[in-house]
């Protein structure tokens, strides 16, 4: 049993204003480059550290520095693995991740805050490629976008310091592709003919983002779209579909992630009695959310803690 007691927080962003006041709301100290709470806690961070924000360095300065004085814990997010791909050679005269002027435009920010540290950047990189890309503490779970007991079993001891895993993961319909699609990334189903849409990031898509709890049949896609409630299609998704999502049970210790920019206004409680977002668009205006856990199994709006609610 996990006695530890823990403040987690969502996705970042390079928005380190936000982060180091909603770790001073937490009652954390400047510590070095870091925090640390007086009261022994510690910060679980999500992952998606970098990209958006305009101060991606001083985030990763202070995320490394709190693991590194051992007062946090910090996994991978889904921009930790892209870009830890966009530098890696494919060996056929391209990267793993494409140059392509969308995949450009997303780190642009990340990139423009290393021009010059060149060589601090390949460290950073490095250090990216050791972050855990699930953390399971016994009576809680943290993942970046969904707790997929089937590929979560696929990922264990592996990581991105494995070239073969690495190539692998990028490579469409192996295993260790699926595995971070849906743990780093989360499952997607088809959108239905006439819901093509526009993404945050204004690019067109075929797919929409799908819950991973409480599947059962006759769900339409309007209940499972993530964020809830950001599209109205009363269509009924097959069942031979509900039965390929994960399906998180309630009898299940208390998990949390980030990664589906709920928007800014949502209420901040929890999804399910042991399902926590903690992503609320902090990455671009919304606020950044944290969940002060204390060994509770059922999780309550009462333990949500960010700038906007103090």
């Amino acid at each position: 049993m996990n006695n530890q007691h823990y403040d987690l927080i969502g996705d970042i962003h390079g928005h380190h204003d936000k982060l180091t006041a909603l770790l001073h709301m937490l009652g954390y100290q400047p510590r070095g480059k870091g925090f640390r709470h007086p009261e022994g806690r510690k910060v679980i961070f999500l992952g998606d550290y970098i990209d958006r924000g305009p101060k991606v360095r001083e985030v990763l300065l202070t995320v490394r520095s709190m693991v590194d004085a051992n007062d946090a814990l910090a996994i991978m997010g889904n921009h930790e693995y892209n870009v830890v791909c966009y530098h890696t050679p494919d060996g056929r005269g391209g990267w793993l991740r494409e140059h392509s002027e969308k995949n450009c435009r997303q780190i642009i920010a990340t990139l423009r805050d290393f021009d010059g540290r060149e060589t601090e950047w390949a460290d950073w990189l490095e250090w990216m490629k050791h972050l855990p890309m699930f953390l399971d503490l016994g009576n809680l779970r943290c993942v970046h976008a969904c707790w997929d007991f089937k590929r979560i079993k696929r990922l264990m001891d592996r990581s991105l310091t494995d070239q073969a895993f690495l190539h692998a993961s990028v490579t469409k319909m192996t295993p260790e592709h699926r595995a971070i699609e849906n743990v780093l990334k989360g499952p997607e189903i088809p959108a239905t003919e006439g819901n093509l849409f526009r993404d945050k990031e204004g690019t067109y898509r075929n797919t929409i983002r799908a819950r991973w709890w409480d599947i059962r049949d006759g769900l339409t896609i309007s209940d499972l779209v993530m964020p809830p409630g950001s599209m109205a299609d009363s269509m009924k998704v097959d069942s031979w579909m509900l039965h390929r999502l994960p399906n998180y049970g309630p009898q299940e210790p208390p998990v949390f992630f980030g990664h589906y920019w709920l928007p800014a206004d949502a209420p901040k409680a929890p999804l399910a009695p042991n399902i926590v977002c903690l992503d609320f668009s902090g990455g671009l205006d919304g606020p950044l959310v944290a969940y002060r856990w204390d060994g509770e199994q059922t999780l309550s709006a009462e333990k949500f803690a960010s700038s906007e609610l103090n």
